[in-house]
């Protein structure tokens, strides 16, 4: 299974980040080869609109099975992830990727 996490970093102690849109990185854990691979997601932060439906292409291309973020992507950014059929996490506020993670397997974070 392939998990993307909205991060602030790169690392299994980053911060998730709570924007979808606007999420410095996209941190993929295949929990089949238990790899991190971090994906840089900076160049979205100056766009005056369309960083949600820019950062949903990003996770479109990555075809993760899981979404774990704050937030949640907003409503135009929603409609290309349901094309996918993956399961979307929120309110991973103030978690690092490991304790949101952590919540995960223990289905304590809120579904969309």
């Amino acid at each position: 299974m392939k998990i993307l996490f909205t991060s602030t970093g790169s690392e299994w102690d980053s911060l998730i980040d709570s924007r979808f849109g606007r999420a410095e990185h996209l941190v993929i854990f295949d929990t089949d080869t238990n790899e991190l691979k971090s994906y840089d997601n900076s160049a979205v932060k100056n766009e005056a609109h369309g960083a949600g439906t820019a950062t949903a292409q990003k996770v479109f291309d990555l075809k993760p099975d899981v979404i774990i973020t704050g937030n949640g992507p907003g409503e135009t950014a929603l409609k290309i992830l349901n094309l996918l059929e993956l399961n979307i996490y929120v309110d991973a506020h103030n978690l690092t990727l490991k304790e949101s993670y952590e919540k995960f397997q223990n289905e304590q974070l809120q579904k969309l």
